[in-house]
């Protein structure tokens, strides 16, 4: 896909993405980089992904790596916040101040709420919730360094699942929720350092954990659930990871300066959906013969 974006919006700067060894967090890296990063930093637990990860954004012409940048990558736990501070400090040490943290690790799996342990619940909490808010604090002194000409951002990858509920996800959905309204106060009380904080909730997003694992539709084949999604979606196709990194490359850039504490969704209408009450043909006919006899 040719970018929307001029391609060196975010030019020069340092970026640390957490979950940023697959799925969206791996496509907002790559776009970080196509768009004129010095500095990504991918962050996971699994050192083989992660590996793989820099090797394929690393690759030679790759469009992510056209512009030059370095991509690293560090072990980290988010839900341990001696990791988190330890990895910032490894970063800054090597490539100068972080200007942008995309907060994407998240953990999920279906469960019915009675079902559901407390030691699952907490787990991703802890992973979605409280890793959010232990990066961004382990940041804080690093964004809010005035040596950089343009805002510091940070971006927190949510979800539409509570909005206004989902089955099966009241512990994501707690989470998320949580990131949300993490979002608007950091971004209340930051604004003044000069820090930016949105959150960016994606609907359904192919070739993604969240539909291959996630999705409750038993045996339905590829194609059937792809029938299903969008059917359910009113711009009529599912979303793209790239979809999800060009929002976020925005907000990092010139065109985000003037947007904080926005949770802004992604979507593609998903959310407003509801099943019409009877066919579009079927109101036309109605409404004709209303306004007939409305002349009479």
């Amino acid at each position: 896909m040719s970018s929307p974006l001029k391609c060196d919006s975010i030019v020069g700067s340092v970026c640390v993405v957490t979950g940023g060894g697959s799925g969206i967090g791996l496509e907002v890296a790559a776009q970080l980089g196509a768009h004129g990063a010095r500095v990504v930093c991918i962050l996971g637990r699994r050192e083989g992904v992660l590996q793989q990860a820099v090797q394929s954004l690393s690759a030679s012409g790759s469009a992510s790596a056209s512009n030059g940048t370095t991509y690293m990558y560090e072990i980290c736990d988010v839900r341990n916040y001696k990791s988190c501070v330890s990895v910032v400090q490894s970063v800054v040490s090597k490539h100068g101040n972080i200007t942008v943290l995309i907060n994407s690790a998240a953990g999920n799996f279906l469960s019915p709420a009675h079902l559901l342990s407390p030691k699952g619940f907490r787990t991703v909490v802890e992973i979605d919730l409280l890793g959010t808010f232990n990066m961004s604090h382990a940041c804080f002194k690093s964004l809010a360094n005035r040596a950089s000409p343009r805002h510091s951002t940070i971006v927190n990858i949510s979800a539409t699942l509570h909005l206004p509920a989902t089955y099966w996800q009241v512990h994501a959905s707690a989470a998320k929720a949580g990131i949300d309204s993490l979002t608007r106060s950091l971004a209340l009380e930051w604004g003044k350092y000069g820090i930016n904080v949105n959150s960016v909730a994606p609907g359904p997003i192919e070739n993604t954990a969240g539909m291959t694992k996630l999705s409750p539709t038993g045996g339905m084949d590829k194609e059937g659930i792809d029938k299903m999604v969008k059917e359910h979606i009113p711009v009529g196709r599912m979303g793209k990871k790239i979809d999800i990194a060009y929002f976020v490359v925005f907000l990092c850039g010139v065109g985000g300066e003037f947007i904080s504490g926005a949770n802004l969704v992604c979507d593609g209408g998903n959310m407003l959906y509801k099943k019409p009450m009877v066919p579009d043909d079927v109101v036309a006919e109605v409404s004709r013969k209303i306004e007939k006899a409305s002349r009479l």
